[in-house]
């Protein structure tokens, strides 16, 4: 039997085992999907110790997406991201991925969303606005970071803008501003992407209905719940809209298909983790 697993403090909420379970079951996999919960300072150590007990691989959430890079040989865009949120443990030493660039990247994609040449606004300087802008970087024609601390969108503008130096197909302008940059932003963008707690369990939203327009598209990495009121407002304004168990779905089926080299039995997963959304 093949083990997979979760590292995160806490993981008692996580929809990743049912997601997962379902896709084993739907493939007839002899696997299992198990969750460690180590105190927050140990992410590092329990993926060394997971690894050496043989589990084949690992998902990893916070806090720990960015100490676990210690513990592993990190891909170049998990380096560049900074993040580690999948590792294969089958290699010496385990090899770190980022697949939550990918889950944004596809949820787009899926819902027939362009980024090639979009003007894109990510709301989010964190863990997820950084997967979410490293995975608008490449294509997009613009990329514009906003976060409540300036300072934060700023670092994360200059290490993309470092990153994507030699790249022919990095957007020709990456910039940073604080949440009142939204206003002269966001009404000329093509994408948005929330990658902010604003909305999760609650009403509120960290985008002004007056900015949203038709010729939107928002991804909200919110889950819980599925519609927010950004989400709302942005389909009342005629946006295409994106919840955020798409981004949690395709960074589940990148870490599924890179841990076992077999395509993702994609709407197993998909009913699997729904059915545990209210």
């Amino acid at each position: 039997m093949d083990v997979y697993g979760l590292v995160g403090n806490p993981v008692g909420h996580s929809l990743s085992p049912p997601m997962h379970e379902a896709a084993y079951d739907a493939l007839g996999m002899d696997a299992r999907y198990v969750t460690f919960e180590p105190d927050a300072d140990d992410g590092a150590a329990a993926v060394e110790a997971a690894a050496t007990l043989g589990v084949a691989g690992l998902n990893v959430t916070v806090p720990f997406k960015r100490d676990v890079l210690s513990a592993v040989e990190p891909a170049d865009l998990a380096a560049e991201v900074g993040a580690v949120n999948t590792v294969d443990c089958s290699t010496d030493p385990p090899r770190g991925y980022n697949t939550d660039v990918a889950g944004v990247r596809r949820a787009f994609g899926h819902h027939g969303v362009e980024r090639e040449g979009a003007d894109a606004v990510v709301v989010g300087a964190g863990g997820a606005g950084r997967a979410a802008a490293f995975a608008l970087a490449a294509d997009t024609a613009s990329l514009h970071v906003a976060n409540r601390t300036v300072e934060r969108a700023e670092s994360l503008a200059a290490e993309i803008r470092s990153a994507r130096s030699d790249d022919p197909d990095a957007p020709t302008a990456v910039s940073a501003g604080g949440l009142d940059s939204l206003a002269e932003r966001v009404p000329d963008a093509d994408l948005l992407v929330n990658a902010t707690t604003v909305g999760m369990e609650s009403d509120e939203t960290p985008v002004p209905a007056e900015y949203l327009h038709g010729g939107l598209a928002v991804l909200d990495a919110v889950y819980a719940p599925l519609e927010t009121r950004l989400l709302r407002e942005a389909a009342d304004a005629g946006a295409t809209t994106v919840d955020g168990a798409w981004m949690l779905l395709y960074q589940g089926v990148e870490a599924f298909e890179r841990w076992t080299g077999e395509d993702a039995p994609v709407d197993a997963m998909n009913g699997a983790l729904r059915a545990e959304l209210p």
